[in-house]
Parts: structure tokens; C-alpha cells; sequence
């Protein structure tokens, strides 16, 4: 059996990529403030075509689930409409897309909310964290607790918000349980204190994620669906009484859905994580049985171990492919990489975003 390397093939569920170096989702705060992706984000995305997969940046599936100034949703005519300009280009240059699926939860402030409305949570339980709003960062909000009948409306946003997406074009859809927004919420311990059967034992934690992951596969097929999760994070003030318990019964559960992958954020960038993050981590690698997708803090020499080692089937990078549109070229000719600049990663224009420079045509 040939060992495989980053950039050889691989199969997805119903998404078949030319490589395993992916794009990770990276919120750019560029959107236009009605929630439909900026002018240059088309450009953006196609320069970045030749990654075996894109993960978009975070996308909101509903009003209620924004949680930064400018980022992009899916719930509208006019932003499905813009996304499929940037789908088709991306297909044009021969790549593949998937949109993440994004409910912020707490992680918000009443001004980026219809009618001012108060964030939602599992719990009515402050995160010690910021957020961005029109004037600058702020202190999250308070939020309040939603009633379990609340549930089948917000797990509908999310089937709608799929639907959406392969009407824009996707090749795929990404849930995102991880990073300390709403899904990641309910399943961890330090941030859902319910006593009701979305809370408690480990079981009723992952019920959200569960019937979120349910409803977007019978309406888009799960060979179309993944999952991201953050079983060590504690960005966005997040903590849990036993990650390796909680998460290893997080990927049992989802193995029974014949998933087209699950990304894990082993680690991230300004966050501390857990002393026995390395061996939590495995664990749940361990406990998945599909494709599973690597992400945090990942070089090149890194990742090709990870692939050759059986760690990883794929690795996603995020800051090297904000500043280099054709990492994959760069990786595979051993090229410099560009360095990025951490004052246009979030909001602007074009600066910062697509005039990254591309490796010279060789003569």
C-alpha cells in the first residue's frame, strides 16, 4: 500500500479534491452590512482555487446568528445570489467549496442583532470575551437561555441554511460545533448548565449537534456534510469538565452518519489549550472512523508528516494561505512563503486580501 502524501487525491463523501492541502475558514470581516460577501471576495476565493478543498469563512445562517461587524450569512436571496458568483469561480479554476455553517450564539452584541435583539445561548451565562461591532471591540452581551421550543426553529435555520448553500453552488456544507460558538456552547460543560435534555449528561450536550447534523443530511445527503469541532479550545471562554470523555462521544455519535469528513482544531492560535491537548486530541482521532481533516498551527513539514503518519487524511492552513493564493504550488516547489500582515486580516479592501503576490510563471 502507497503511502499517501499532501498532494495526492482524496474523496470526501460526494466531494472528490485534487490534493490535501485545504484553505481553513478565516472570518475576514469584509462582507457588506446586509450580510452579502464584499466585491473582491469572488477574486479572493479563485485566486485560492487550487487547494484541494476551501473552507469559507464563517457564514451566518440567520439574523439572529451574527456575531461580528461584517461577516457574510446565507439566508438571503441576495447573498445566495453572490455566493454562487463566487462558487462559479472558484469551479471555473478546477477547485472545490464548502460553506461553513456559523450561529454564533453568545458571542455577540445586542447592535449586531435584529431589533437589538439580546444573544442567545444554552445558558444564560456571559462569556468573559469580545466581539466586534461598528465602533470597535466590546464586551460580549449577556445572553438569555433558549427554550427547548425554541430548538426545531433554530435547527430549521440550519436545514435552510444548507439548503441555501447547494443553491449557491457549494460542493459541501461545514457545521460549525467548535471555537466556542453556539453548537460548541451547548456541548461543553463550562457554558451549558441546562437541567433539561439539552444539558446534563454527555448525551443530551451533543442533542443539538446531533439533530443539527440529522436535518442538514436528510435535506442535502450526508456524503455532503462535515463537522468542525474544538475538543481542546478554550477561545470564547470555553471549557469543559472532561473533553476527552465529552468529544471521543461526539465522534462515536457522529460515525453514524456516513459524514463526508470531521475537521478538528487541535490547536489555536492565541488561546491556551489543555496540558494534554496532544493526547485528548488523539483520542478522538482514534474514536473517528472517517476522513478526518487536521487544523491548528500546521507548517508545511508538518503537515506532509501528519498525511504520510496516518494522523491526518488532510490539513487545513489558515494564515499561510491569507497571504499566499497559491500555497499549494509554494509547498510543492519548496518557495519562499509570503508573509502575512496581521493589520489587514480583519475589514478594508483589496489590501491585505487579493494583491498577495503569486510565485512568477517558471520560463
Amino acid at each position: 500500500m502507497t503511502t499517501p502524501t499532501l498532494f495526492d487525491p482524496l474523496t470526501l463523501g460526494r466531494i472528490d479534491t485534487r490534493n490535501r492541502i485545504q484553505m481553513a475558514p478565516l472570518t475576514r470581516n469584509r462582507a457588506q452590512p446586509d450580510g452579502v460577501p464584499g466585491e473582491f471576495a469572488a477574486e479572493y476565493y479563485a485566486q485560492r482555487a487550487s487547494a484541494g478543498l476551501i473552507f469559507t469563512e464563517a457564514t451566518q445562517i440567520s439574523p439572529m446568528g451574527k456575531g461580528y461587524i461584517n461577516t457574510p450569512g446565507i439566508h438571503s436571496a441576495d447573498q445566495v445570489a453572490k455566493w454562487r458568483e463566487i462558487t462559479d469561480g472558484v469551479h471555473a479554476q478546477g477547485g472545490k467549496i464548502v460553506l461553513q455553517l456559523w450561529h454564533v450564539g453568545r458571542i455577540s452584541h445586542s447592535s449586531l442583532l435584529p431589533d437589538n435583539a439580546q444573544p442567545v445561548a444554552p445558558s444564560a451565562i456571559r462569556a468573559q470575551a469580545q466581539t466586534f461591532i461598528a465602533t470597535g471591540p466590546v464586551d460580549t452581551d449577556e445572553p438569555r437561555a433558549l427554550s427547548c421550543d425554541e430548538i426545531p426553529a433554530l435547527v430549521a435555520d440550519y436545514v435552510q441554511a444548507a439548503q441555501n448553500a447547494m443553491d449557491a453552488g457549494f460542493d459541501g456544507v461545514e457545521i460549525h460545533a467548535a471555537n466556542g460558538y453556539l453548537i460548541d456552547q451547548f456541548i461543553k460543560s463550562g457554558s451549558n448548565h441546562r437541567e433539561d435534555e439539552y444539558g446534563g449528561s454527555v448525551e443530551n450536550r451533543l442533542r443539538l449537534l446531533k439533530e443539527v447534523v440529522t436535518g442538514v443530511s436528510k435535506a442535502i445527503g450526508s456524503d455532503r456534510v462535515g463537522v468542525r469541532l474544538s475538543p481542546t479550545g478554550s477561545f470564547n471562554d470555553m471549557h469543559d469538565a472532561d473533553p476527552e470523555a465529552t468529544f471521543i462521544a461526539a465522534a462515536d455519535m457522529l460515525n453514524g452518519f456516513n459524514l463526508a469528513f470531521l475537521h478538528v482544531v487541535e490547536a489555536f492560535p492565541g488561546a491556551e489549550g489543555l496540558e494534554n491537548a496532544d493526547a485528548i486530541n488523539a483520542a478522538v482521532r482514534k474514536a473517528w472512523t472517517g476522513v478526518y481533516i487536521a487544523n491548528g498551527g500546521y507548517t508545511p513539514d508538518s503537515a506532509k508528516a501528519a498525511i504520510e503518519n496516518g494522523h491526518a487524511d488532510a490539513v487545513t492552513f489558515g494564515r499561510d494561505y491569507i497571504a499566499n493564493p497559491d500555497l499549494v504550488e509554494r509547498i510543492r516547489t519548496g518557495a519562499p512563503l509570503n508573509e502575512g500582515n496581521p493589520d489587514t486580516y480583519y475589514g478594508g479592501g483589496a489590501e491585505g486580501y487579493t494583491d498577495y503576490p503569486a510565485l512568477e510563471p517558471a520560463e
